[in-house]
């Protein structure tokens, strides 16, 4: 298999995860191969991931390599904003793997913060267990739990930090499945939820909800019984305390404004 599709392949499989790696990666694939076709083959392998769409919009404009020097600019500022919430002594909660959350981590870490995270293993694909080993190489205390699990962790977390696969125009956050779960629970034991992204996550686009293979979740094949696997479901902004991203720490309705400001190319 050439590089090109492995890449392809590697996104689609869930091999490569996280909405800002996805984008990476399929810049890297453009950059093998720029061609009409090709760039619909990319753009299709997750057609969920904005920030995928928006990366493949700015280097048709600019290049590939400006396009992933400037995603990976948005990250470190991202990074350097969201480390000054992370107080000393105290417990974050996360779901699924992002790779912001996992930056703002780390460079609290490097900058001596004392905390521990509880993140859940997050069913069906287990992608929390990536999230822990990932805390774990950080030398980061980390407690991995079943989902189902999370409401007493939950109420005992003194944050919530989620990532984001989109930031629609209305202001909802899709993320993960289970988030908008666990978002409910935060809200109703006051824990504040931020969202850490970059404003390269937000379309004006009625994106559909991707559906994945039912043998995710079970594989048996029972007459009266229908498996279905939601990839991803909605965060309503009211549980949402603020967005992290290049653009501050602001509340949905100023990203929103900002983000618009910003990037008006961005539809």
């Amino acid at each position: 298999m050439s590089s090109f599709n492995q890449i392809l392949n590697d996104i689609k499989s869930v091999k490569i995860q996280g909405a800002t790696n996805i984008a990476k990666a399929g810049l890297k694939a453009l950059k093998l191969q720029s061609d009409a076709t090709s760039i619909r083959k990319i753009l299709n392998t997750r057609p969920t991931e904005p920030c995928l769409q928006n990366a493949v919009k700015y280097a048709k404009t600019t290049n590939t390599d400006v396009a992933h020097h400037f995603l990976n600019s948005l990250q470190k500022r991202t990074t350097l904003i969201g480390e000054s919430i992370i107080k000393n002594n105290s417990t974050i909660f996360t779901h699924c793997h992002s790779s912001t959350v996992i930056d703002i981590l780390a460079k609290s870490k490097e900058h001596n913060k004392n905390f521990e995270v509880f993140c859940t293993e997050t069913r069906p694909l287990l992608q929390g267990r990536k999230t822990a080993r990932d805390l774990n190489r950080l030398k980061i205390k980390t407690t991995c739990i079943a989902d189902s699990a999370s409401h007493d962790f939950l109420k005992e977390s003194d944050i919530f930090l989620l990532g984001a696969d989109q930031i629609t125009k209305d202001g909802e956050i899709i993320n993960k499945i289970g988030s908008a779960l666990f978002a409910e629970i935060a809200y109703n034991h006051k824990v504040p939820l931020y969202i850490c992204t970059n404003a390269w996550k937000y379309s004006e686009k009625n994106l559909k909800i991707e559906e994945r293979n039912p043998n995710e979740i079970w594989d048996q094949d029972l007459k009266y019984v229908t498996v279905e696997n939601p990839a991803f479901g909605k965060i309503n902004q009211k549980y949402i305390k603020g967005i992290i991203s290049e653009l501050g720490i602001l509340p949905v309705k100023k990203f929103l404004k900002q983000v618009k400001k910003t990037y008006p190319w961005i539809q």
